[in-house]
């Protein structure tokens, strides 16, 4: 291949890449004419057009729409493409490649955009009544270490903790066939799944599984390296534990008490009871292993089980979607931290770029999105037709519940839900001015949308809820400095955690893989590396920088 014929490959795909908004003024605005934003969205995996009921009802109130480029390899090479091209989508959402666009000066400061005519205008005072309604004093929080705010950000300002998928799933056929028994540890947990394969080698014909884990490429962050830290009592901070008392962080396999997830996996695998396929096997096929009914229990977010779970009830196995219980290694020294209560990080968010053709208009967009109005939409869908009003509160009809519970692609096809993130969210804490909650997740719709199944198994451990079952948010130390994930790292500290989590990632593998007897020996092998590394030394950097933020945003320890 010649040169000017690799350069003209590569400026065709930079120019399919890009996409390109019309330069308009206000008075051109029309919901049967409406203007394009052109939006680039990190953690959208394929195409989808602004073109469901919610999305043409978010046109209608503001004559925008929206162009949304997905991700196309990952959000660090995607970046990188847009710094290497210097072109830019109007709307931005990089997640934490959202430093390296501060650093290239290709998204504007919101509270200090230099306007074309060389004006300084503080967007966000002039423009944005609903941005500081939906912030308030957290505002602070959306601040880069420069102090300006470059992000809308994404994210619940105002949590309420009402629900819980806990880090460990299992089927509510085992624990209804075991006698409902009180699962607490580790041990317990594989008791359980032990006992009821041995009792049921195949489900429909097919081979039982014990537990099967979803590693494939970045998933491993939550499918592998999670569980380690709730284990013990950590919550998710990334790859990180910071100290609760003097906000030290440590890089987590180095602390002397992660072994224990992993040790407890390799002798679940060892025994026959952890999937062998668990670290080879795609997304799909992980995916349709769930939906088969076979896979006695998971260790994984929520999202990623919720559709394999309506596939089962649609094809009628409920007892095969699973409940949530607090698992840790040793009951008597950790408290699962699922419900913690981290409070607003600030950090990620949308960003409006350089090359935004009109700033102004972009900006009453996002602003919009933070109103009232926009947050019921998004959350809620269309009143009376997602929606209806019973005794002054909003309500979901007995069909819509139905349709959302077995349609994986009720969102797609209704856009309820679908574009609440990553834009700004009031949160599930967060009432309307009638009084009535923003998001669904109030406990009254939370308990309506149970399955019977999970009602049932909540009835046989004398709850409501699940969240009922698990250490209260009282009950935990709540984190000071938000959550280590979400903050910017320069991109020389962040080669140094990605080939550190690079190396992780494989020893882990080899450490549950390979006979019992020879686990303490690599994971060793693998401590002593991480340090060789420079791991620790990574851990003091990142402490000034939690020192840093906590000083940014005004925390008093």
């Amino acid at each position: 291949m010649t040169g000017k014929i690799f350069a003209a490959i590569i400026m065709l795909s930079l120019s399919m890449f890009f996409s390109c908004s019309k330069s308009v003024t206000e008075d051109e605005l029309s919901p049967r004419n409406p203007q394009t934003l052109s939006f680039y969205n990190a953690d959208m995996s394929d195409y989808i057009l602004f073109k469901d009921p919610v999305a043409r009802e978010i046109t209608r109130q503001t004559g925008i729409t929206l162009d949304i480029t997905p991700l196309k390899t990952s959000v660090e090479q995607d970046v990188s493409m847009m710094i290497t091209a210097d072109r830019y989508q109007d709307l931005i959402y990089a997640k934490s490649e959202i430093t390296k666009l501060i650093e290239k000066n290709a998204v504007i400061a919101l509270d200090d955009w230099i306007s074309p005519s060389g004006e300084h205008i503080n967007l966000i005072e002039t423009y944005g009544k609903n941005l500081r309604d939906l912030y308030g004093d957290e505002l602070v929080k959306l601040r880069h270490t420069d102090g300006h705010i470059y992000t809308f950000g994404t994210y619940g300002v105002k949590t309420a903790i009402n629900e819980t998928y806990g880090y460990m799933q299992i089927q509510h056929a085992v624990l209804k066939e075991l006698g409902y028994p009180r699962l607490q540890t580790l041990e317990d947990f594989s008791n359980a799944i032990r006992a009821y394969k041995k009792k049921h080698p195949t489900i429909g014909g097919k081979a039982t599984i014990g537990l099967s884990l979803l590693t494939n490429g970045w998933l491993w962050y939550v499918g592998l390296s999670n569980p380690g830290n709730y284990s013990i009592g950590y919550p998710d901070d990334g790859q990180w534990i910071v100290d609760r008392e003097t906000h030290r962080a440590e890089y987590k396999f180095l602390n002397p008490e992660m072994d224990q997830f992993y040790r407890w996996l390799n002798m679940l695998y060892a025994e026959g009871l952890l999937d062998p396929e668990s670290f080879t096997q795609s997304e799909e096929v992980w995916k349709a292993k769930v939906s088969s009914g076979t896979v006695l229990s998971l260790a994984s977010p929520d999202w990623e089980f919720t559709d394999p779970c309506k596939n089962l009830v649609a094809d009628g196995m409920s007892e095969r979607t699973y409940a949530y219980l607090p698992i840790v290694a040793d009951a008597k020294k950790y408290k699962d931290p699922s419900l913690t209560d981290y409070g607003f990080s600030g950090g990620w968010g949308i960003s409006i770029s350089k090359d935004c053709k009109n700033v102004i208009l972009a900006f009453k967009f996002m602003d919009w999105m933070c109103s009232e109005e926009a947050q019921i939409l998004t959350n809620w869908g269309l009143r009376d037709v997602n929606y209806e009003i019973v005794d002054g509160r909003r309500s979901i009809p007995e069909s819509e519940q139905q349709w959302i519970l077995t349609d994986s692609d009720y969102s797609r096809k209704t856009g309820v839900g679908l574009w609440t993130y990553p834009f700004p969210e009031k949160g599930n804490g967060a009432q309307d001015s009638n009084g009535d909650w923003i998001t669904k997740n109030s406990m009254r719709q939370i308990i309506d949308s149970y399955l019977p199944v999970e009602k049932e198994t909540l009835d046989a451990y004398g709850a409501k809820m699940w969240t009922e079952l698990f250490p209260q948010s009282g009950e935990l130390y709540k984190p000071i400095h938000g959550q280590i994930w979400q903050y910017g790292l320069s991109q020389d500290f962040a080669n140094k955690v990605s080939d550190a989590d690079d190396f992780v990632h494989r020893s882990l593998i080899e450490c549950i893989v390979n006979p019992p007897e020879e686990f303490d020996a690599r994971w060793n092998a693998m401590v002593a590396s991480l340090k060789e590394m420079g791991m620790e030394e990574a851990g003091d950097k990142l402490s000034e920088m939690i020192q840093e933020k906590l000083k940014l945003w005004g925390v008093t320890r």
